[in-house]
């Protein structure tokens, strides 16, 4: 007995011993993420002492002193919330008011296709989540398709459609020489003129698109560009996807700023939106935002809310609560939705103004370099047209923060900043 309990002892040592080099060796080959290209850029400057430091990396908004902005329509909107928020879970498609709310401000407050039930939505967490949901949506029900993403793009829609497993292609937008569109090179992208030409799409690709402001370049087409961009992408036979994060901060005007869906709309296109209030309503860490996918009939777009249900159940199961009922809370109610209006146009104006303010100042110190894009571009970001090299000078030399593709936030400009962010430019250009 004593022989076979010793036996019996150094057999669980031997088997103890086994499991703890398993379990020390499960996570030895994961190594550091690269650090995001954006939100890298905040962690260096906060780590920066310099008093002279400045931002103009982030993609928030920002008052003229630098601070953060709580608008006063989301404050009174909190304080109708207060006492009356229960803590219960929203249904997965999220809150029902919110999102008819949302769709009028995309499809048009007297929109047929909303009054025929042919638009199948649901809450998403912020724009990202609803890339992210629509991407999964794209690869459970065309697996064989790809998506076409334009050069250049926000950062992160390489990473929703890579982790959702759909295969990335690119098409031309931005024009480096004239730092504007490249209109004929993006249009032939989509007519598909060269079947040996790896980067035209063919017949049902799928389309994304920045529905304004976009993300980096701050440039949009014209109405006629986009009239056009419709038509070809029609005639295809491509579905378009919009992303659109800045409804409001193109142009100051949210009902502007939905033109080119609109457009897209008349055209008869069956298309998919993801929309956010992070920017336009200041609402960045509530992650609160709508996808919707405009469908045959009021059948389909039942069908197709369930399944954009059933993915969303093992994602993160369902919304948060208190950031749709600040935006149903000001959507429903006009004078606080007016107060919105009225302060969407404060920060969209406040954005043109520094941008006029910094091209004004570079051309003062009589930069050899044309700066007419600074103002040519609208929206949240500038496109500067700096280098990469450029970009470390002004961090290293003047302390000044940005993505290194010369992407410059124009909400992180200020009055107190921009002569010096343009004596800095103008240094490391001349």
């Amino acid at each position: 007995m004593a022989i076979r309990r010793a036996m019996s002892g150094r057999i669980m040592d031997r088997t103890a011993v086994v499991g703890a080099q398993y379990m020390s060796s499960w996570w030895r080959s994961v190594q550091p993420a690269p650090k995001d290209p954006i939100l890298g850029v905040t962690e260096a400057f906060l780590a920066d002492q310099s008093p002279d430091k400045v931002n103009v990396g982030v993609g928030a908004y920002r008052d003229d002193n630098g601070k953060p902005v709580v608008l006063e329509c989301v404050r009174e909107a909190e304080r109708r919330i207060a006492g009356n928020l229960n803590m219960e879970y929203l249904p997965m498609g999220g809150s029902v008011k919110m999102v008819e709310e949302t769709l009028k401000l995309a499809y048009g407050e007297n929109s047929e296709l909303i009054k025929e039930k042919r638009i199948a939505a649901v809450q998403a967490l912020s724009g990202t989540g609803a890339c992210r949901l629509f991407a999964d949506f794209q690869k459970r029900f065309c697996p064989d398709s790809q998506i076409y993403i334009p050069v250049p793009t926000w950062a992160n829609h390489h990473n929703i459609w890579r982790d959702a497993q759909v295969p990335q292609k690119t098409y031309h937008y931005y024009h480096p020489e004239s730092k504007g569109l490249d209109f004929a090179a993006m249009i032939d992208d989509i007519k598909v003129i060269s079947l040996f030409s790896p980067q035209n799409a063919p017949n049902g690709s799928f389309f994304l698109l920045h529905a304004c402001a976009h993300n980096p370049t701050g440039v949009d087409p014209s109405e006629e560009q986009w009239r056009k961009i419709s038509h070809h992408i029609k005639a295809k036979g491509h579905f378009a996807f919009f992303d659109m994060a800045y409804q409001g901060f193109a142009s100051g005007d949210p009902e502007k700023d939905a033109k080119a869906i609109r457009i897209f709309l008349e055209d008869g296109h069956h298309i998919g939106i993801a929309q956010s209030y992070a920017k336009n309503m200041g609402l960045y860490g509530q992650r609160v935002g709508c996808l919707s996918v405009l469908c045959e009939d009021e059948k389909q777009a039942v069908a197709v809310k369930s399944q954009l249900q059933q993915l969303a159940r093992p994602m993160y199961s369902n919304p948060p609560v208190h950031g749709a009922l600040i935006v149903s809370t000001i959507l429903s109610d006009p004078d606080l939705k007016k107060q919105w209006l009225k302060e969407v146009k404060v920060m969209a104006d406040r954005i043109i103004g520094m941008r006029t303010a910094l091209r004004g100042n570079l051309e003062k110190l009589g930069s050899p370099l044309s700066w007419q894009h600074i103002t040519n571009q609208i929206g949240m970001f500038c496109y500067s047209g700096l280098t990469p090299e450029q970009v470390d000078r002004l961090t290293n030399e003047f302390h000044i923060y940005m993505t290194r593709n010369g992407r410059i936030s124009m909400a992180g400009v200020t009055t107190g900043n921009v002569e010096y962010l343009a004596n800095a430019i103008h240094e490391v250009t001349k």
